[in-house]
């Protein structure tokens, strides 16, 4: 059988997924009568809620004689380890750029992966039926970055199809109406190069992991050299060692369905079955003298988060999973698939460090956690910090931020207080902005809310990290304190009503709180401890006055990604399958005083003696 094994590369939202429908409906891979849902390779919850992939998948089709490996990867850069470990599977990738936004900042991310591993390129336009589509405009943009890329003539010579993925049409001139997904098919089977034969016996690298109720864990890969039979004995080299073991299970993709052999072909994306313990970046090699194959490597983590276990009053009302033994053990199983997290042990036996590319990778984890049945609490993310010939490096990244017109000016202030510096900024004459900057990492902690707020939810950001450069010095962080709860109950909307005027609340009324938990911010700059349980004094006397109306304030709606970026750092993030609370470190009010007080008498000895 001929195969082609293609990656479908583009930033977050140009279509991917959708496209890969498409593919599978133009192929015929489902039943005549059979119900499809939108986006059916998103499987995850939380995938189809937040509508964008996180975790690369493969499927595959079948074109006449050929036999398509498709590869539908993330779009988000947090998400970019997903994509370059997929990038080792096959020979070419399609890169889709949607028709109006033109190339973002993943969209050179993924392109720069894909030329440095030396791959066959195709250029897709998608979205080609949008009012305000530029397709023209776009692919001179793609050109120009190519260029930007330090690309070859021959990578240069890229095809170009237009598409309207969402339809299941493709095109190869953009004034001739297309019908279907066929002219994509065709370009793929002339311009993707077939697997390389190489000499030799079986190998492969895996790069995904699965797991069958029945079979245990399944190891995925694209098989070099030789075939390999099913129970045939080979060898598997792990980091450390090596040992004999029994391929006791193969498999292949028909579609989206994984389908038993007997024998797989060099060349084709397969699992394997009956290797427990095997882990992403192993080999498994047959033959007579089987050797290893290089492991996959990855961007190292640029943030990181300090994660431990709930030691509020309310620990262990809401979820079942509370101890460190199993918090430890959950993320280490991440750690197994996930190549671009890290971990290491904390300060204390009941907290860890998790390493990773941005805040969403973190929050998609602690919410994965949290809906298994975790209790955990999180602090403020952190960037890793470097030392090189005795300078502190940080991680920059770009961001690009698409905004309207009348919000540029309150952006630039928020972006200039961040150490942020402008590379561009071109206005589309419709109303709104595309600003580009180059931002420490640190800048970008919290910012999307202001964003959001300035912009009245029409913000768009997008970033990507470019490198590690000198430490950009102070960054002013929150400058509101927090209303802190003095002590254990129930709140009330008498008491809420009075404490409105001290700043915003996260809390409503008939909610159970404790000491040192916050239920609001404070208006001031500095933390304010409040009673929020006060209930109104009842007695059997009668007023000429009537009582004033108590209405309240709807509470900020505490969420996941909300918390992590508002915590300070002597805060944590509570996080129940349930609920989202925000709490002090140190729960006992008089305890943060007399440590705030220490703090205090040490700074000024400090200054007294510079």
């Amino acid at each position: 059988m001929d195969f082609r094994n293609i990656a479908i590369i583009a930033h977050v939202d140009h279509g991917k997924t959708t496209l890969v429908d498409g593919l599978l409906k133009q192929c015929h891979a489902f039943a005549a009568h059979q119900e499809v849902e939108d986006r059916v390779m998103d499987s995850m919850d939380l995938e189809r809620e937040r509508g964008i992939t996180i975790t690369s998948k493969n499927t595959a089709v079948s074109y006449g004689s050929t036999k398509i490996n498709i590869m539908d990867t993330p779009g988000h850069a947090d998400f970019g380890g997903e994509v370059e470990r997929v990038l080792s599977m096959v020979e070419g990738a399609l890169l889709l750029v949607d028709a109006s936004e033109g190339p973002l900042p993943q969209t050179r991310f993924v392109l720069r992966k894909a030329m440095e591993q030396g791959l066959s390129l195709m250029v897709c336009i998608n979205k080609i039926d949008r009012p305000d589509a530029r397709a023209e405009e776009v692919l001179q943009e793609v050109y120009d970055l190519f260029i930007e890329l330090d690309a070859d003539e021959e990578q240069l010579e890229f095809p170009v199809l237009y598409a309207i993925a969402r339809d299941g049409i493709a095109q190869t001139d953009l004034n001739t109406p297309g019908t279907d997904l066929r002219p994509l098919l065709d370009a793929i089977i002339e311009h993707i190069p077939p697997p390389q034969k190489e000499e030799g016996d079986a190998r492969l690298v895996v790069t995904n992991l699965d797991y069958d109720a029945y079979v245990g864990r399944l190891c995925l890969g694209r098989l070099r050299g030789g075939t390999l039979k099913k129970n045939q004995q080979v060898r598997w080299f792990y980091e450390g060692g090596d040992k004999n073991v029994r391929a006791q299970l193969l498999y292949t993709w028909n579609g989206l369905k994984r389908v038993e052999v007997e024998e797989a072909l060099p060349g084709d994306v397969i699992a394997i079955a009956g290797v427990e313990g095997i882990t992403v970046g192993d080999t498994i090699a047959g033959g007579d003298d089987p050797q290893p194959l290089p492991r996959i490597q990855v961007d190292e983590p640029t943030i990181g988060m300090t994660m431990s276990i709930n030691t509020s009053p309310l620990s262990g009302r809401e979820g079942k999973l509370l101890t460190a033994r199993q918090i430890r053990g959950r993320l280490e199983r991440e750690l197994l698939s996930n190549v671009s997290l890290k971990m290491e042990l904390g300060d204390t036996a009941e907290s860890f460090k998790v390493y990773g590319r941005g805040e969403l990778q973190l929050a998609i984890l602690v919410e994965q956690m949290r809906r298994e049945g975790f209790e955990m609490t999180i602090s403020r993310p952190e960037v890793v910090l470097r030392e090189v010939d005795g300078e502190t490096l940080e991680p920059f990244e770009e961001v690009t931020l698409d905004v309207p017109d009348d919000v540029v000016g309150a952006v630039t202030q928020h972006m200039a207080a961040r150490k942020a510096e402008m590379i561009d900024l071109q206005a589309d004459g419709t109303g709104r902005s595309r600003m580009v900057y180059k931002i420490p990492t640190r800048g970008l902690i919290g910012f999307r809310s202001k964003l959001l707020t300035e912009s009245r939810g029409e913000g768009v950001m997008n970033s990507l990290f470019i490198g590690w450069e000198p430490h950009a010095g102070f960054i002013q962080g929150r400058a509101n304190g927090a209303l802190v709860s003095d002590r254990s109950g129930t709140t009330t909307t008498y008491t809420l009503f009075k404490l409105q005027p001290r700043g915003r609340l996260f809390v409503g009324p008939g909610v159970d709180i404790y000491e040192g938990m916050i239920v609001g911010e404070h208006v001031r700059e500095n933390d304010l401890n409040v009673n929020a349980t006060r209930a109104k004094q009842l007695t059997n006397f009668r007023t000429v006055n009537a009582d004033e109306k108590q209405i309240l304030a709807p509470p900020v709606q505490v969420t996941l990604e909300w918390a992590m970026e508002w915590v300070d750092s002597d805060e944590v993030a509570e996080i129940t399958p349930t609920s989202i609370r925000i709490r002090k470190k140190i729960l006992e009010g008089n305890k943060r005083t007399i440590i705030r007080g220490e703090k205090g008498e040490a700074k000024k000895g400090k200054e007294a003696r510079a």
